[in-house]
């Protein structure tokens, strides 16, 4: 509704239907936090500079601080700054590597175990309906952070929102992800230990 003056100054409300224009269907929810993601804050000057990292960072302190839900030898699972959906997880190798193909044979079988690991914890943690899991290799493909290797774990619900609008558009989660990351880590004792070498 738009507002205007009456004829003796008072303040009358138009219906904002009777405005020129085409609704998209979207409603509007306003996220300012996420313009630190759009602005690049934090975002690596140098990519291949390990000390600028998020994901060479978030291990480096307490797991609270990080937002590290699981630590392994060789790999480790942090909840994702800008999430998709609430408990959005990325899986990362402690080496700053960019490739899928740079990992070592440990790496790779931990990488494996730890993705699969998630999933589990989120299914105790979350009851999602399904998951998005898959990575983005390089900027082209849409890697935000694209020289240090992460792969996306994202849970999903009947009637959350396609995944391409979320990347898109701006989505509201209902939950802070320190709260995410406490029942996430809880969660994690009862899912099947990762690395586990055989």
């Amino acid at each position: 509704m738009a507002g205007s003056r009456g004829p003796a100054g008072e303040a009358s409300v138009e219906p904002a239907g009777a405005f020129p224009g085409d609704a998209d269907g979207f409603e509007r929810l306003w996220t300012p936090h996420r313009m630190a993601y759009i602005q690049g804050e934090k975002k690596p000057t140098d990519p291949h500079d390990a000390q600028q990292c998020p994901f060479c960072r978030a291990p480096a302190g307490p797991d609270e601080d990080g937002l590290v839900v699981h630590r392994g030898e060789r790999v480790f699972a942090v909840l994702n700054l800008y999430p998709y959906n609430p408990g959005h997880l990325l899986v990362c190798p402690y080496r700053h590597v960019s490739s899928y193909l740079d990992l070592d044979a440990g790496e790779l079988a931990e990488f494996s175990a730890v993705t699969r690991a998630a999933v589990t914890a989120l299914r105790a943690a979350s009851n999602p309906a399904g998951f998005n899991i898959g990575m983005n290799q390089g900027a082209v493909a849409g890697a935000g952070i694209d020289a240090h290797l992460h792969q996306h774990v994202v849970p999903r619900w009947a009637g959350d929102a396609n995944f391409l609008p979320i990347v898109a558009r701006t989505k509201a989660l209902p939950e802070l992800l320190e709260d995410t990351r406490r029942r996430l880590a809880a969660a994690w004792t009862g899912a099947p230990p990762a690395g586990a070498e055989g």
